[in-house]
């Protein structure tokens, strides 16, 4: 191999790893010469690998793998690319891109950063959480991530993630042969969403003057308004949702309460599920062994929240809420009210609701939908962490919705000089 005396007991040990090599079927490049530079030290202990071999994964550890994003309106679409990413390894660290970086790429985020961590740490497939981390994985970024955190894999969607100039926000985890990909969910996304309300409000002010039908059909079931009313709508599509037993399998936990349990129950729509939401689950969790959270259907938050709502359907709400480490099942398309047998089927030691909450003035109203739980004495309102509900995310965006319409566009323009510039290849 052209291996110096000197280096004499080095040479035997690469001839044997490179013997290994070649019956395993794997070609190595090495450099052929009469000294082979080795990385570290003979105090290392055994014989070092030669410079400009590719990586090595060390055994014996836990599989480290990183997923960075915004995050921002978090939604069931960034828990399912979650749940790939953690697929891939034995613990999963998520990267939360500060605020200042977000607004730099892209736009101003409609959630900011305290919120957007209590929802990733609230995802029951993470395991750790950075927070600011930066929105293009640079040098230096990268070399802290596998020296500090011991990342092996830094994972993204087959979706592209493009600098303002165009450019691959992963070129350097690609280069350096520590990128994997995963696949997009389709259907969904933030701008998706933020197109939703917009919608939602102009068609609102629309139908108020004209006495139009609402749009919550065109929500639950993805239909155009031309299709539902015989109108000459534009014929978007609000929601591609396509709900599946197995995507709902693959969201929930499989376990069920042991026999003497203490099973919580509390419901709502939780539509654009959102930090508070988080907060109360895990308040309400906190008081029993197993928490149950029913949603409401579509028709019922229509009712109780007004014609335009809600803006994610009855699946796609499930499916935020399952996602949440807090939840150990769901009841998809509870009722309304609360009856006592339902209390029996589900053995339901104690039913909760949050003090900030949409219908927070149930008890003033006719048909207290508590009143069975609040008779039996099993019924408890908990104080709130945080002043937030679905109204406080919709109005944020209509306040400011020049603003994401420009961060719209501005992602569309980055996309396109991506496109451009490179042929994209999907991964599987």
């Amino acid at each position: 191999m052209g291996l110096e005396d000197g280096n004499s007991e080095n040479a035997r040990s690469w001839a044997r790893f490179v013997a290994t090599c070649l019956v395993g079927g794997v070609v190595v490049a090495v450099a052929v010469g009469t000294g082979v530079s080795f990385l570290g030290s003979e105090e290392r202990g055994g014989p070092q690998l030669p410079l400009g071999l590719p990586w090595r994964r060390k055994k014996n550890r836990p599989v480290r793998v990183y997923m960075d994003g915004c995050f921002d309106m978090m939604h069931y679409g960034h828990c399912n690319a979650l749940r790939q990413a953690r697929a891939l390894g034995d613990q999963l660290v998520v990267g939360v891109v500060s605020d200042a970086e977000i607004i730099v790429n892209k736009g101003p985020p409609v959630t900011p950063l305290n919120e957007r961590m209590i929802m990733v740490n609230a995802v029951k497939w993470v395991d750790e959480v950075i927070p600011d981390a930066p929105y293009a994985i640079t040098e230096e970024f990268m070399k802290k991530l596998f020296d500090e955190y011991n990342i092996d894999y830094i994972i993204h969607g087959d979706d592209p993630c493009v600098l303002p100039d165009g450019t691959d926000a992963y070129a350097l985890a690609k280069k350096a042969d520590r990128y994997k990909q995963i696949k997009r969910t389709e259907g969904v996304s933030s701008t998706d969403i933020v197109g939703r309300m917009l919608l939602c409000v102009r068609e609102r002010s629309v139908n108020e003057k004209q006495h139009h039908s609402s749009l919550q059909r065109q929500f639950s079931h993805g239909h155009s308004q031309k299709f539902e009313d015989g109108g000459s709508g534009s014929g978007t599509r609000v929601s591609h949702f396509l709900p599946t037993s197995r995507r709902i399998v693959q969201f929930s936990n499989g376990k069920g309460p042991q026999s003497d349990a203490r099973i919580v129950y509390i419901d709502g729509a939780f539509d654009l599920f959102h930090a508070g939401h988080v907060e109360i689950l895990r308040k309400a969790r906190e008081l029993g062994d197993f928490l149950l959270v029913g949603i409401h259907t579509d028709q019922t938050v229509s009712a109780t929240r007004g014609a335009h709502r809600p803006i994610m359907n009855l699946h796609e709400r499930s499916l935020s809420v399952l996602a949440c480490r807090y939840v150990d099942e769901v009841i998809i398309g509870s009722p309304w009210e609360i009856s006592k047998d339902m209390l029996t089927t589900f053995n339901i030691s104690l039913v909760v609701h949050g003090t900030i909450a949409e219908n927070s003035n149930f008890e003033k109203e006719e048909g207290n939908p508590y009143q069975v739980p609040i008779s039996l004495g099993i019924f408890k309102v908990l104080d709130s962490s945080l002043d937030i509900t679905t109204s406080t995310i919709i109005r944020r965006i209509v306040s400011n919705h020049e603003a994401y319409q420009k961060r719209n566009e501005k992602k569309a323009a980055s996309e396109k000089r991506y496109y451009e510039g490179k042929a994209y290849v999907s991964g599987d």
